[in-house]
């Protein structure tokens, strides 16, 4: 079974993407499934142990952060352009 996948992303960087997928002579669909499908196979990058260790480091820290739903509401109006 096939599934959608929306991506928003500013006027100028599509239009970018659309000229990239015409120089490759494909649809701009085409061309995202390709390259989703090239990143799939890139290994992870980094060690392991310094990713982790960027992950421990981050966790000690106490950044002030919003409700989630009034977070969400935000987001959603910015896409809306409200």
């Amino acid at each position: 079974m096939s599934k959608r996948l929306q991506v928003i992303m500013p006027d100028r960087e599509f239009d970018e993407l659309r000229r990239t997928a015409d120089r490759h002579g494909t649809t701009v669909s085409e061309w995202v499934r390709q390259a989703l499908r090239r990143a799939g196979k890139q290994p992870a990058s980094g060690d392991i142990e310094q990713r982790l260790a960027a992950v421990r480091a981050g966790l000690l820290h106490s950044f002030p952060t919003g409700d989630i739903e009034v977070m969400l509401g935000e987001i959603e109006r910015g896409y809306l352009g409200e």
